[in-house]
């Protein structure tokens, strides 16, 4: 890819400060990102231009991250953006639930900066 920002990544996560210090992170990792606070918003972001990959919280407002990757996953057009969901949740079966909607990746909060990034590079370029 040429020089300048990569992306861009979808960040869905309703904490403000969260999603300001992943912002910060994946930007200066080289990343343009766009924000969204809840899935409803989200999902209507993605009807433009498609990120190249998702970073959603599980926990956030209205359509949660579950139904909002549920959602993606049946819809042909976002099917195979990589999806990497970063939440509160530690059990087992949550892990096992975000495979079987077909995440690409699954981190718990609170999530290092280097982790971030290196899932979002992997999950980008593994797309």
């Amino acid at each position: 890819m040429g020089s300048g920002a990569r992306g861009p990544i979808l960040l869905v996560e309703d904490d403000a400060d969260t999603r300001l210090a992943y912002r910060v992170l994946l930007e200066h990792a080289g990343w343009s990102v766009e924000e969204a606070g809840d899935g409803e918003q989200a999902l209507r972001m993605i009807n433009g231009t498609l990120p190249s990959a998702i970073v959603v919280d599980i926990s956030i407002p209205g359509v949660d991250g579950w139904e909002m990757t549920r959602r993606l996953k049946l819809d042909e057009r976002t099917r195979d953006v990589p999806v990497l969901l970063v939440t509160g949740h530690t059990l087992d079966e949550d892990r096992q639930r975000a495979r079987d909607l077909g995440c690409a990746g699954y981190l718990v909060k609170p999530v290092l900066p280097s982790q971030l990034v290196e899932e979002v590079e992997r999950l980008v370029e593994n797309h």
